[in-house]
């Protein structure tokens, strides 16, 4: 196998990683580098991967056999599980150095850091020898020159974290999946994860921040300012937004929704007035609505929205007029498997189902899963005293509220990938015949 011999890191991140198998142990998340005395570069000593779960372990470096365009390779199916912790005289490549603002020698002049390369010498030895800069201009409109450079030619790279940028960690987080972009920054140190999420804009932080645990949520809410916050919360789902008012003060609540759209205010406010652990409070007042002369087709259609979650569009709802929650009369529900077997052009009404009972504002959690698993369904319509449709509860829902309160902090999940066991001493181990060697945290 051929391997580079130089890469850049914010090109490796992302990229997934094998065993000698051809199973994939996860994805190349950072790389970790050791600092060296004088103007050495620093030595590269491992890579951060995220296996399943969201779990982030360190792998050595002597463990990556090649480096590929779109793979990295290693010589073991055998990993240990600890989670990655940051040791005393390491930095992380892209979470450190990247956005840094720099000096170049010997000209003097300032530049940001847009990415590093992890060189490898006769050795095998890997270490952080080139610094791709741009060079700061004072002009909005125009870009400038991109420098290559050695690490001796650079100033500043080791240096106070408010010379640090966002713009090149947000470029390699821009393809990450929400849930998997809360997970990178609960990695981050207090200040850089709010210096992150907030220059996200306010779609995308909406997304991740329904994807955080309820601490960190609030941390970043307070760091947004009220008329920014406001905005993001119009943003985030209604159910998603209601529990994170909930983790407020009273006074802070109420500030909030003043500045939001009374639309969506009055949706959130709604499902505040719910007692918790109901469905009224677990439901999403925003599920997909139709009147019973629509057709199949239009119900189709609606479903096939990119934004929707696949539990929220298993269903259609059918009432009368309005469709708005609380909408008009509740009729029943068609579900998408049953739209898949129908005409295009038949109408709603005539395929309606109505033989399962909604739910009540007032049901508890333990009678929605009973009923749930009983009928196998991934979500419920909740209907009030005067048969409105005002809501309905979703199989995430469920699970949001059944897990442990802290099951999205980064330090609770003990995942085991497919195809791999957890060895007493707490290897990730593959296929039979793969070697279990204990390394502590695996550093050299």
């Amino acid at each position: 196998m051929t391997t580079a011999t130089r890469v850049y890191v914010a090109r490796l991140a992302g990229l997934p990683m094998f065993d000698p198998n051809g199973d994939q142990v996860g994805r190349v998340r950072d790389a970790v580098v050791r600092v060296r005395p004088g103007q050495l570069p620093p030595r590269v000593v491992g890579l951060v991967a995220e296996i399943p779960m969201r779990r982030r372990i360190f792998v050595p470096i002597t463990r990556v056999t090649g480096v590929e365009a779109e793979t990295v390779m290693l010589n073991t199916g055998t990993l240990n599980l600890r989670r990655f912790e940051k040791r005393l005289g390491e930095l992380l490549v892209l979470e450190d150095l990247l956005d840094r603002r720099v000096t170049i020698q010997p000209t003097g002049r300032q530049g940001t850091v847009v990415d590093l390369a992890m060189e490898s010498d006769r050795t095998g030895e890997w270490s952080l020898a080139r610094v791709a800069v741009r060079e700061l201009t004072g002009r909005l409109t125009r870009r400038g020159h991109l420098h290559q450079l050695d690490w001796n030619e650079v100033r500043g790279l080791v240096g106070a974290p408010d010379t640090q940028g966002t713009a090149g960690l947000l470029a390699v987080l821009d393809n990450m999946r929400p849930a998997d972009l809360a997970n990178a920054l609960q990695e981050l140190s207090d200040a850089r994860r709010v210096e992150v999420a907030t220059a996200l804009d306010d779609e995308r932080l909406a997304d991740v921040l329904e994807e955080l645990p309820e601490h960190d949520q609030v941390e970043i809410i307070a760091a947004l300012g009220r008329e920014r916050a406001a905005d993001v919360l119009e943003e985030m789902d209604p159910d998603d937004a209601a529990d994170l008012l909930a983790e407020l003060p009273k006074p802070d609540q109420e500030a909030l929704l003043d500045l939001m759209e009374p639309d969506e205010a009055s949706k959130v406010s709604q499902l505040l007035d719910y007692k918790p652990g109901t469905a009224g409070s677990l439901m999403t007042s925003e599920p997909i609505i139709l009147t019973p002369d629509a057709t199949v087709a239009e119900a189709l259609a609606r479903i096939r929205e990119p934004q929707l979650s696949p539990a929220v569009a298993a269903g259609v709802f059918v009432t009368r007029a309005p469709n708005a929650t609380p909408t008009g009369r509740y009729l029943g529900v068609v579900h998408f498997q049953r739209l898949l077997r129908e005409m295009p052009s038949a109408l709603l009404g005539g395929v309606v189902d109505n033989d399962i009972d909604p739910l009540d504002p007032a049901t508890p959690l333990s009678e929605i899963t009973r009923r749930m698993a009983t009928y196998n369904l991934v979500c419920m319509p909740v209907v009030d005293s005067n048969n409105r449709l005002v809501g309905a509860v979703t199989v995430d829902d469920v699970l949001d509220h059944l897990l442990p309160p802290d099951w999205r902090d980064r330090d609770q999940a003990e995942p085991i990938a497919a195809g791999y066991g957890l060895s007493r001493s707490g290897q990730l181990t593959g296929r039979p015949g793969a070697t279990t060697r204990r390394e502590g945290r695996g550093h050299d």
